[in-house]
């Protein structure tokens, strides 16, 4: 068989060097042996044969890479890969090419069926320690506005981030917000002052996604973990309190497409603040999605008013499109767009009041 095409190569290579810049070289390893493995023609090519015809562009915004690096690592998680297992992080940081290499293409030859039906679906991550910088856009909205916050986010993957009021944060040494005794802390590099760190009422929550994850079920919640990059122990144990808080309040999650959802309960109501948010999730929707959801929520501004005023959060990437993501929100009336700060891609790091 040949080997994968030319795009594929290259975005399990620049991939690769993303997991290396942020964090996890160990992942970098991984997925530089899988796409030698595909190169040579073994059975990582049988395995993306599905996605040979996208082009590069179209690889990275279908998370191609992570797909198969997802699957390792649940895997390992579950116990049904005890060599690879011996082989991964905690046990070991450090890669083992000449063993990891084979033990990777003995996984995919004896699970393969498995393994296709895991590269089907896209990968659904809810990385909680974005809400360091959510925080300071929902603190900002109470304070200008006074009023209690509404909450609808898209694109909520397991709803994990809808509790992010019963976290507690540290703003890197300059300040500290909620409850200290919460067993979800976030806390990041903060450069910057602080947002304003008022209290927040939250007069509800609720959130949507095309596939949502049910958290109380042990595989759907290990899922979750398996884009957890290898080696980041701290992001998987704060994903994991994030997971046992979420099953202990309950949440509510639907499965939705996010433009109809929008549409159907995006609109003002006096009293609160109604409050759309969502944190890198954007470019994986169609563009006839995204220009719904924006025609949506520009004729609801319409509609704002100071008491019944209307927001939009978000955190995605900045634009043109760089390493880092931006905070920026819209508030109507007025509707105008302000950055509120640059954020590492996985919340650990904010520089508040970044400058367009």
């Amino acid at each position: 068989m040949t080997g994968i095409s030319d795009a594929l190569d290259k975005a399990f290579a620049v991939q690769s060097r993303g997991c290396a810049a942020l964090g996890s070289p160990f992942s970098a390893e991984v997925l530089d042996l899988m796409r030698l493995d595909g190169l040579a023609g073994g059975v990582m090519a049988r395995l993306m044969a599905p996605f040979a015809e996208l082009d590069f562009q179209a690889q990275m915004a279908a998370a191609t890479p992570l797909r198969p690096l997802g699957f390792v690592h649940d895997c390992v998680l579950s116990g049904e890969a005890a060599d690879l297992a011996a082989l991964y992080p905690p046990v070991t940081n450090i890669a083992d090419r000449d063993a990891l290499g084979p033990a990777l293409r003995r996984l995919f030859e004896a699970r393969f069926d498995a393994a296709q039906a895991f590269v089907r679906s896209p990968p659904q991550t809810n990385e909680v320690r974005r809400t360091l910088c959510l925080l300071g856009g929902f603190t900002t909205l109470a304070q200008e506005t006074g009023l209690p916050l509404r909450l609808f986010e898209i694109g909520a993957s397991a709803g994990l981030n809808l509790n992010w009021d019963r976290f507690q944060y540290r703003l890197g040494d300059l300040a500290r917000w909620g409850d200290p005794k919460s067993p979800v802390l976030i806390d990041g590099d903060w450069e910057g002052e602080a947002p304003p760190l008022g209290p927040v009422t939250v007069a509800g929550r609720r959130g949507c996604d095309i596939a949502p994850i049910d958290v109380r079920d042990a595989r759907s919640a290990r899922r979750v973990q398996a884009y957890v990059w290898a080696g980041q122990a701290d992001r998987l144990a704060r994903l994991q309190a994030a997971i046992e808080m979420a099953r202990a309040t309950g949440l509510d999650l639907v499965e939705a497409d996010a433009a109809d959802w929008v549409e159907a309960h995006i609109r003002p109501a006096e009293g609160v603040v109604t409050v759309l948010y969502h944190s890198v999730m954007w470019s994986y929707l169609p563009a006839d999605t995204q220009g719904r959801i924006t025609a949506h929520m520009e004729a609801v501004g319409d509609r704002a008013t100071r008491q019944a005023p209307v927001a939009w959060l978000t955190m995605e990437p900045a634009q043109p499109v760089q390493l880092f993501m931006e905070l920026a929100l819209r508030v109507w009336p007025n509707g105008g767009r302000r950055r509120l700060a640059l954020v590492h891609p996985h919340g650990s790091a904010v520089r508040w009041g970044a400058s367009e």
